[in-house]
């Protein structure tokens, strides 16, 4: 069965377990294709391939600015950090919890925030980059 992006959420290790680190609007692809390496020869009909590096770019998650939120995630910045993305959670007097139930991927890396531009009748958002430094792992 299909899942929701509700109750996606970004998390950051403190000591041996995950804290919410930010409420996020949007998050990226948890992985990538890997490069293809051809090893197409004069006798093949089709060129042929084998799989190479994966290729894995910044992760970018899209959140909305509030200061306080801005300034823990700055306090971050130039620090490997191990970080989650964790699927599912539970709801109690309308407060979401993370739990994880769906889904645990884990990866360290460094974090990166900045403002993003607006216009009028819009909400200030702010981005999230996080430069991997580790191969994202599923978690149990």
């Amino acid at each position: 069965m299909a899942i929701s992006t509700y109750k996606v959420f970004l998390m950051k290790k403190t000591g041996n377990s995950y804290e919410k680190l930010v409420d996020i609007k949007d998050f990226p692809d948890l992985g990538g294709a890997p490069e293809m390496l051809e090893t197409t020869t004069l006798s093949d009909g089709a060129q042929t391939y084998i799989p190479g590096i994966q290729s894995q770019e910044a992760l970018e998650f899209t959140a909305n600015y509030t200061k306080a939120d801005f300034d823990t995630l700055k306090a971050l910045e130039g620090q490997e950090v191990d970080f989650a993305v964790w699927l599912g959670g539970t709801v109690a007097a309308g407060v979401a919890t993370p739990t994880g139930s769906d889904g645990k991927f884990e990866f360290k890396g460094q974090l990166s925030v900045f403002v993003v531009g607006g216009g009028v009748n819009e909400v200030v958002d702010m981005t999230i980059s996080i430069a991997p430094s580790t191969v994202i792992t599923v978690a149990e």
